[in-house]
């Protein structure tokens, strides 16, 4: 079983990344029961004794005494990376992995990718490399930042050229989450538009994500709950956005349920490579299939479904229908036109109880309904449901490279 390190950078990245292991650890409770360090849970974190001192104290196998992330913390503030450890996760992370300064970047990339990451170079290497020394077959590094920050933009990019020196042959998956037109960062399209330089040159494989998106998706589950429509009852713990399972009166800007969402992508992303399944893909699988040119690596994702209704049974043309929604604008994490633009290639990871028969039947109906033609078709179906969604029957995650409506977003 492989494993994958995530490096968290900026105060985006940090609370982005906060959601992920929260998630990731209430995902393996309610499946390893027996509380066994299996290799699923071997992928994200590592068991240790903490009655050994220093690095003598990882345990391969048996009973879970102690799951460190295998995580560095990365943030040229304090403050954010102080409320982790002060929190309910804070055991979970290594106080020897964190690399914290009290200035900030200002929201300058300069600063943090010219000043700071001359100036954390050494240290940010040494972090890595007891990361992946702990792993015994390091396949990725996940990186998770923000494109409008000076930490996030400026280091998490410097990042990348450090990762692509020292570990050429380890792939870099990276989340970037891209500011909304009305962003109150005046220098947010400025840092954006000089990482993206940098996300070209040293990416593997880029995830951009959208502010306003995130937004929309929170809005228009928002409007189904207050609808008053008879069958809009939402099942409780259902909602791709809540972490507690209890709906709250959300803030005016909604970031733990925005990040939510993002954390919920990246637990699917990595489902199929840490949970058996009739049709397995793991990471390496989506890099060579649906990256055509090393710079052509960005690839716009979705989610569906995003709640599931409390009085109605799932047919199977309720599954048909979130194969659909896998290709709707309204389901995507970026805001792009898919029907406007070219489909190079796609993967659908789907978990929960679907047949191989039911995937085919969809594929073959969205061949000629929504992209015509379409040969370069990636398949991977998980048999464990995502339990963080009581009675969630179905979720589907499709990843699509497309050059065209990228590229219109970027010039907008």
């Amino acid at each position: 079983m492989t494993q994958s390190v995530v490096v968290q950078v900026g105060q985006c990245g940090n609370q982005i990344g906060c959601c992920f292991w929260d998630l990731a650890l209430r995902e393996h409770a309610a499946v390893n029961k027996k509380g066994i360090y299996d290799e699923a849970i071997s992928s994200f974190f590592r068991n240790v004794d903490t009655r050994v001192v220093g690095d003598g104290g990882n345990i391969s196998k048996g009973k879970i005494c102690s799951l460190k992330a295998r995580a560095v913390l990365i943030d040229m503030e304090e403050g954010v990376v102080n409320e982790i450890l002060q929190g309910p996760l804070r055991d979970v992370f290594d106080s020897k992995q964190l690399i914290t300064d009290i200035s900030g970047s200002g929201n300058n990339w300069a600063v943090g990718h010219k000043v700071f990451g001359s100036l954390y170079q050494e240290k940010i290497l040494e972090k890595l490399r007891k990361s992946a020394e702990h792993c015994d077959c390091l396949q990725c590094f996940f990186i998770i930042h923000s494109m409008g920050g000076g930490t996030g933009s400026g280091l998490g990019t410097f990042l990348l050229k450090v990762l692509k020196d020292e570990f050429p042959e380890v792939y870099r998956f990276v989340t970037s989450i891209y500011p909304s037109g009305e962003d109150d960062v005046i220098t947010s399209p400025y840092n954006s538009i000089l990482a993206m330089k940098e996300l070209n040159e040293h990416a593997d494989c880029v995830l951009p994500i959208d502010n306003q998106s995130l937004f929309d998706i929170i809005s228009k589950i928002d409007l189904m709950m207050n609808s008053g429509k008879l069958g809009a009852a939402i099942k409780p713990k259902s909602l791709v956005t809540s972490s507690t399972g209890v709906f709250k009166k959300r803030q005016e800007k909604p970031f733990d349920a925005m990040n939510n969402i993002v954390a919920n992508l990246l637990l699917n992303l990595t489902s199929s490579a840490r949970f058996e399944g009739s049709l397995n893909m793991d990471l390496n699988e989506i890099i060579m299939n649906l990256v055509p040119f090393p710079q052509l690596h960005y690839l716009v994702s979705s989610l569906t479904p995003l709640y599931t209704l409390a009085d109605v049974n799932i047919p199977p043309r309720r599954l048909d229908q979130m194969f659909s929604d896998a290709f709707s604008k309204d389901h995507q994490l970026i805001r792009a036109d898919p029907k406007h633009s070219l489909y190079l290639a796609c993967a659908l990871m789907v978990r929960g109880n679907v047949q191989i028969s039911d995937l085919r039947r969809n594929i073959e109906r969205l061949i000629f309904t929504i992209i015509y033609k379409l040969k370069g078709w990636r398949k991977a179906v998980s048999q464990k449901p995502c339990h963080l969604y009581q009675h969630l029957y179905k979720n589907i995650t499709s990843w699509m490279p497309q050059k065209a409506c990228l590229w219109k977003i970027y010039l907008d």
